[in-house]
């Protein structure tokens, strides 16, 4: 009989449990779903952690390391390239083909994290200036689909980096050849650690947070805050919908602050978990 309902009205399904404050999964409207992260599920690449949010929501991220060759007008910086894949296989909502609409706005969401956040720095990319940098291509695959992808996607990007190791690169000057040492290799500086804590938006009034998939499609809109252990506000992404007065955008940053705490005591526990005994 649930079911069925949900089916047939599924705007009023939820704004019963929406009244009782409460999730039909039982979530209190600002509980998160259980974020669980597992590292080295790709075995060619370094950290390829796995980002879980709840039972469903799953997106995977994997980085590789290519040379690239530096235009003129920016000699001194390599690359970082995100690409967000929403397969059929995750969620029937999307088809095979080109990247849809909501991948790239997905990518691009991610560009503008790592651009705004200074997560890295991307002078520190550069191998020989005017000659040779890094170019990281960060591949972000969703295995299921349950909602919420701009935070999976970012939390995932962030755990990646994390593990990247690059090798010495050394330019010899006669031949301009490039020589890679294999046997020496160096972290990434992560510099900042940006989360992103998403909120929908119901009847133009009420904030959940951390949305799953049937609930998107019923919000009037989203928003989306990154913010690093700062507190600095390092990205807001609000496409269109309802207008958010600013005691409530503000409202949305002091959670945004609380979530990255929490999300940073787990990356502290995953990091102390690998390392060795």
């Amino acid at each position: 009989m649930a079911a069925g309902f949900k089916t047939m009205e599924p705007l009023e399904y939820y704004r019963r449990f929406l009244k009782e404050n409460c999730h039909p999964d039982g979530r209190e409207l600002g509980e998160f779903r259980t974020t669980t992260v597992n590292i080295g599920s790709i075995s060619a690449t370094d950290g390829s952690p796995l980002v879980k949010l709840g039972s469903n929501t799953t997106v995977i991220c994997g980085i590789k390391g290519k040379f690239a060759t530096l235009p003129t007008d920016a000699p001194d910086k390599g690359y970082v390239v995100p690409n967000v894949d929403l397969p059929p296989l995750c969620s029937s909502r999307f088809r095979s083909g080109p990247a849809g609409e909501e991948a790239q706005v997905a990518s691009q969401f991610i560009a503008d994290v790592v651009e705004n956040s200074q997560i890295i720095q991307k002078e520190d990319l550069c191998i020989s200036p005017g000659k040779l940098a890094w170019v990281l291509y960060c591949d972000l695959i969703y295995h299921d689909y349950d909602g919420n992808i701009l935070d999976a996607c970012s939390f995932a990007l962030l755990e990646a980096l994390k593990y990247v190791q690059l090798p010495e690169v050394t330019i010899n000057e006669e031949t301009a050849l490039a020589k890679v040492d294999v046997n020496k290799k160096s972290y990434l500086n992560i510099r900042t650690h940006p989360v992103a804590t998403s909120f929908a938006v119901f009847d133009d009034t009420l904030l959940i947070v951390d949305p799953t998939g049937d609930k998107e499609h019923l919000t009037t809109g989203t928003l989306t805050v990154v913010m690093d252990e700062e507190g600095n506000l390092c990205c807001l992404h609000k496409p269109g919908g309802s207008v958010l007065t600013g005691a409530k955008l503000q409202d949305c940053m002091n959670r945004a602050f609380t979530r990255h705490k929490e999300v940073k005591k787990l990356m502290d526990e995953v990091i102390k978990s690998m390392k060795p005994k």
